[in-house]
């Protein structure tokens, strides 16, 4: 006979509690991105006029990878930055060649959110270590590949001619656009709070705020029972290997326009331990080829043959910086581990840590000042 036995009151609430888990960690997804785009305003409306200004004085292919890292730092967006550019290659106010340093600086520059976002571990160091070996991870890849192709552009421009040749592959495509399903339910709410508080510097706290709240959320649930669960999902189906956790980075960036939401998003997972740094290499990776895919189909709409030329050259300097740090992927995954350990250590180092990211602006600046004054 089946039993009938009523089900009892921790066992009938099982399935509402699941459910209500669920509400709760996507409000707090919800959440997330709409502090980074807050955040991104906020950068955007300070710093896009000097990102403006900045660009202008490119001179020379060491002083556009400065600015272009520079530039996007201040806005948050490499997307903007492109845009910019493009707009600058088309009227003639800068040349291709030196339009692609400025590209390789941007690909640095975007990354500034997830050193922001592994902060929320700092009060606890091994967490801490973890989520910024993670958030750093990418930085080091881009710094390298950066520092790596720039010579070898300056010399013999092949990011340049492979893009102009596929530009002419490509001449007369029509444009595409892709729909964004994370802009649409975040949009209204962040142009809300951005037009209720149409200030830099109270913005960027506000979102500074609504980024710990939802994180601090998220890692209590990460941290509970929520985390054995996750972990199955991670670690077996979307991060299984290289291949599925490189095309969840192209998929995911492509779809959401924003490679600073999607590599943020893995930071706590990562301080959490429920992905490992070698798991999130490709994921980052993954999400520099997204990010160029949605620039390069508006591209095609505006019928100007030096945008197309751009956004296909940012497309190629990843594809190269792939081809050339993915086998060599041990180094770039070694210096962020390290340097996480370090971050770790103690406040002091956390201190060091920061101080010297503050001087990787500051230098920068210093150098294109003195660059267009030479």
């Amino acid at each position: 006979m089946p039993d009938t036995t009523p089900l009892k009151g921790q066992e009938r609430l099982k399935p509402i509690a699941v459910v209500g888990g669920v509400v709760y960690f996507l409000f707090l997804l919800y959440l997330f991105f709409s502090s980074i785009e807050l955040m991104s305003n906020a950068f955007q409306m300070g710093g896009a006029g000097l990102a403006d200004q900045l660009l202008n004085m490119a001179s020379n292919p060491l002083s556009g990878l400065f600015i272009g890292f520079l530039a996007t730092s201040l806005v948050q967006s490499s997307s903007t930055t492109t845009t910019i550019v493009v707009i600058m290659v088309g009227s003639g106010a800068i040349s291709i060649p030196l339009a692609v340093p400025i590209i390789m600086g941007a690909n640095i520059g975007t990354t500034t959110t997830n050193t922001i976002v592994s902060l929320g571990h700092v009060t606890r160091p091994a967490e801490f270590e973890r989520a910024f070996a993670a958030s750093t991870v990418h930085d080091f890849f881009n710094v390298l590949a950066a520092f790596t192709l720039l010579p070898i552009e300056v010399l013999f421009h092949p990011i340049e001619k492979t893009a102009v040749f596929f530009q002419g592959v490509f001449a007369g495509a029509g444009g595409l656009r892709l729909a964004n399903p994370l802009k649409l339910v975040r949009d209204p709410f962040t142009d809300f709070i951005t037009e209720l508080v149409p200030s830099t510097i109270p913005l960027v706290i506000l979102a500074f705020l609504l980024l710990l709240i939802a994180l601090r959320g998220m890692l209590t649930l990460m941290r509970g029972a929520v985390l054995e669960r996750m972990g199955g999902l991670f670690d077996r189906v979307l991060f299984r290997n290289d291949a599925t956790s490189f095309a969840l980075g192209v998929v995911a960036t492509a779809a959401v326009h924003s490679s600073s939401a999607t590599t943020s998003l893995i930071v706590p997972l990562a301080g959490t331990g429920v992905l490992t740094l070698r798991q999130i290499f490709p994921y980052t990776i993954g999400a520099n080829i997204g990010t160029t895919i949605t620039a390069i189909l508006a591209s095609f709409s505006t019928g100007s043959p030096a945008g197309v030329t751009i956004a296909l050259a940012h497309l190629t300097f990843n594809v190269f910086a792939v081809a050339i740090f993915y086998p060599l992927k041990a180094l770039p995954i070694a210096l962020a581990r390290r340097w996480g350990a370090f971050a770790a250590r103690s406040k002091a180092s956390t201190a060091t840590v920061f101080s010297v990211y503050i001087a990787l602006h500051v230098i920068p600046l210093a150098f294109i000042i003195w660059s267009a004054k030479g």
